[in-house]
C-alpha cells in the first residue's frame, strides 16, 4: 500500500507540472479549438438535413475527431523530454517510468474532458428543440470518457517510442485510426474473420454506445486497451534506462 500511495504522490507532482504546460500550450487550445468546430458544424449539419432530435451522429463520429485530435497534442509528452534531454534528468531523480507515464497520461485525458464539456450544448439545444431521451446521452458521454483514456494511452506509447515528435504523431495516428476506421474494412476482405476482427476494432464497441448502450463488454475493451498501451509506454522508458 505504502509503494501504491508513493507512486500516485509522484505521479501526482507530474500530473500537476504537465497540466500547467498543457493548458498554456497554443498547439493543444488550436486542436481543441479545431476538435469543437468540426465536431460542431458536422452535428449542426446532420440534425438540420436529418432533424433528427439525438446525439447518435455526433457519438458515432466522435471516435474518428478524438483520433485526429489528440496525436497532436499527445505528440510531445514524452518525446520532447528525450529530444531535450529532460528525461534523463527526470529518471535520475528517483521517479519511476510508470509514475512519469501516469502523470502525463492523466494530464492529457483531463484536457481532452475539458475539450469534451462544450459539446454538452448539442444535447442542451436539442432539449429545447423537442423532446430528447437523455439516457442514451449520459451513456454517451460515458463512454467518451472511456474512450479519450484509450486514446491518450496509445498517443502516450507513440511518443515514448521516438524523440521526434512528427514521428510520435505519425504512430499515433496510424494506430488510433487503424483501431477506429481500418479494421472495419478488413471485414469485407477477411468475411471469415469478422468476429475476431469486431472485438479488436474501438469502432465495432463504440459504434454500441453511440446508440446509447453502455454494455460492460465495451468499457473492459478500452480499459483494456488503456492498460495495454500505458505497459507498452513503460517498457519503452524502462529499456531508455
Amino acid at each position: 500500500m505504502q509503494s501504491i500511495s508513493y507512486t500516485i504522490n509522484k505521479s501526482n507532482v507530474i500530473l500537476k507540472k504537465e497540466l500547467r504546460h498543457i493548458f498554456f500550450s497554443p498547439t493543444a487550445y488550436i486542436f481543441s479549438a479545431i476538435f469543437l468546430i468540426v465536431s460542431g458544424v458536422y452535428f449542426f449539419s446532420r440534425f438540420f438535413i436529418l432533424q433528427q432530435n439525438d446525439m447518435q451522429d455526433f457519438f458515432s463520429i466522435l471516435p474518428l475527431i478524438l483520433s485526429l485530435i489528440i496525436p497532436p497534442i499527445t505528440m510531445g509528452l514524452l518525446s520532447s523530454e528525450f529530444s531535450s534531454g529532460s528525461y534523463e534528468l527526470i529518471s535520475t531523480q528517483s521517479v519511476s517510468a510508470l509514475e512519469i507515464i501516469l502523470g502525463k497520461f492523466f494530464s492529457a485525458v483531463i484536457f481532452m474532458l475539458f475539450a469534451l464539456i462544450p459539446t454538452i450544448l448539442y444535447p442542451i439545444t436539442l432539449s429545447f428543440l423537442g423532446r430528447l431521451d437523455i439516457g442514451p446521452v449520459i451513456a454517451g458521454y460515458i463512454g467518451s470518457v472511456f474512450l479519450i483514456m484509450s486514446l491518450c494511452a496509445i498517443g502516450i506509447f507513440a511518443s515514448s517510442t521516438t524523440k521526434n515528435q512528427i514521428v510520435a504523431l505519425i504512430v499515433g495516428l496510424a494506430i488510433m485510426i487503424s483501431l477506429n476506421m481500418f479494421l472495419r474494412y478488413l471485414t469485407l476482405l477477411f468475411p471469415a474473420s469478422v468476429n475476431f476482427i469486431e472485438v479488436i476494432s474501438g469502432d465495432y464497441h463504440f459504434a454500441n454506445i453511440a446508440r446509447g448502450v453502455l454494455d460492460l463488454r465495451d468499457i473492459i475493451y478500452f480499459l483494456s486497451v488503456t492498460v495495454i498501451f500505458i505497459y507498452l509506454a513503460n517498457i519503452m522508458l524502462e529499456n531508455r534506462k
